[in-house]
């Protein structure tokens, strides 16, 4: 039995953490060039927030009522099989949590270049995620303090630049009509594809869950964390995007991949951006923390289930899962070696937009199958809520599909190896049994 360490501020906190990276302030660029219209930008934006919303709403149903370490493993063992419940737990380390500290520790290289020109951005972005390895693999305390501190100067940092950005800025070039038509571009397969970048900027909604077994009360807290978390992001990220569109003009975004950077400088002049430029840096470091935190609960979960995993389940007294920790660090480096930021910020949104689909079908499927399982909390919203979240998901996956088949062919070849880990760890010892 793991001891309860954890509160409502840190979890709440620990939702913010890993959904404010890399995608906020690298992927409106991207939205702007393949979109065309700066209120369909926006409006991209907003149909991400309901989308993470819908899903966390149906997340806090499946975590009340099964408060467990393990996130989809867990959750998809139980509800279909462990082969798949395997499968989600194998993308969930790679794609989740691996190629998310890889690209925020690229984007965190990026900035901190922009400040100190010469710097070398690999070797940066290596030292970043191996430090942050080696102080998750201390004390959870001393983990969960520097996640809390980092995330709380995250968030004040983004609220005084949302401020200056309105004073300073024109927030109505955020709604000024682009060379695409509103209804057109909502219409179009770049905003469906942009749906795809956004819901990677939103990953992160259902942190929380990942340390359901260490959080005190978390019948109680974990909802609440899950939603709260998501709104107050929400509400973050709206009004960052209003600030950047309202900065520059929009050809000055299109394919920007700093972009709150070239928003700074226009808006503060080069110092003042510099210094930004530094505070987002540090930022990241937090969102990169978050994920090095919560990945290796998922590993642990798998070692403490499988025999021939089990190197990864044990961790000392007071400490974290450390071997999983580490397995982490190593591939998380291995990835930012060899992936584009790009890259990986589309593989990774279109990969696990299809897993917490899958999980969220699992609301329904679990009250018709266990409609005796204790809910202290339901979904608010139902049947609409989740049918809503997988909806989003598979039309954004469907057009990011047919636009990038490269990616879904990573995706399909992600999921293959798993199920082919699955078959040669566990699934011919069950065969011989």
């Amino acid at each position: 039995m793991l001891e309860r360490r954890f509160g409502l501020p840190t979890a709440t906190l620990l939702v913010v953490a890993s959904m404010v990276g890399t995608g906020v302030f690298t992927t409106t660029g991207f939205l702007v060039r393949d979109i065309g219209s700066n209120p369909a930008v926006l409006a991209c934006w907003v149909v991400g927030a309901a989308a993470a919303l819908a899903g966390a709403l149906s997340y806090a149903e499946l975590a009340a009522a099964l408060p467990r370490n393990g996130g989809e493993y867990l959750l998809l063992s139980r509800i279909y099989h462990p082969a798949l419940g395997f499968t989600a737990g194998w993308i969930t380390l790679v794609v989740g949590f691996c190629a998310p500290i890889a690209a925020a520790a690229l984007a965190f290289a990026a900035y901190l270049a922009a400040v100190i020109p010469g710097l070398p951005e690999l070797p940066a972005a290596l030292v970043l995620i191996a430090v942050l390895t080696g102080v998750h693999c201390m004390r959870i305390e001393v983990g969960a303090r520097f996640q809390d501190a980092f995330t709380l100067g995250k968030i004040a940092l983004i609220l005084a630049f949302v401020a200056g950005g309105l004073l300073l800025g024109e927030p109505t070039r955020a709604l000024a009509p682009g060379a695409v038509p509103f209804g057109r571009a909502l219409l179009s397969p770049g905003f469906a594809v942009g749906l795809v970048f956004v819901s990677y900027a939103y990953q992160g909604w259902n942190a929380s869950y990942y340390v359901a077994e260490e959080l005190r009360e978390p019948v109680r807290w974990l909802p609440l964390s899950l939603v709260a978390g998501t709104l107050l992001v929400a509400a973050l990220y709206l009004g960052l995007n209003v600030v950047f569109l309202g900065a520059v003009p929009a050809g000055d975004l299109s394919g920007v991949e700093a972009v709150a950077h070239v928003a700074s400088v226009a808006l503060f002049g080069p110092r003042a951006a510099a210094v930004l430029s530094l505070v987002i840096a540090v930022g990241l470091v937090s969102t990169v923390g978050a994920y090095v935190m919560t990945g290796p609960r998922v590993l642990e979960a798998m070692g403490q289930r499988s025999r021939a995993l089990r190197a990864l389940g044990g961790r000392g007294r007071g400490r974290g899962p450390v071997p999983a920790i580490a397995l982490q660090g190593i591939l998380a480096t291995g990835m930012a070696l060899t992936a584009r930021l790009d890259a990986l910020l589309t593989y990774a949104g279109f990969t696990l937009s299809l897993v917490a689909a899958l999980a969220v079908v699992g609301v329904p499927v679990l009250r018709w199958r266990e409609p005796d399982l204790p809910r202290p909390y339901r979904c608010w919203g139902y049947p609409v809520t989740p049918w809503l979240f997988v909806a989003l998901a598979l039309w954004m996956a469907g057009h990011a599909a047919a636009e990038h088949p490269g990616v879904a062919l990573a995706a399909a070849v992600t999921v293959g190896l798993g199920l082919a880990l699955w078959w040669l760890i566990e699934g011919r010892a069950r065969g011989r049994a």
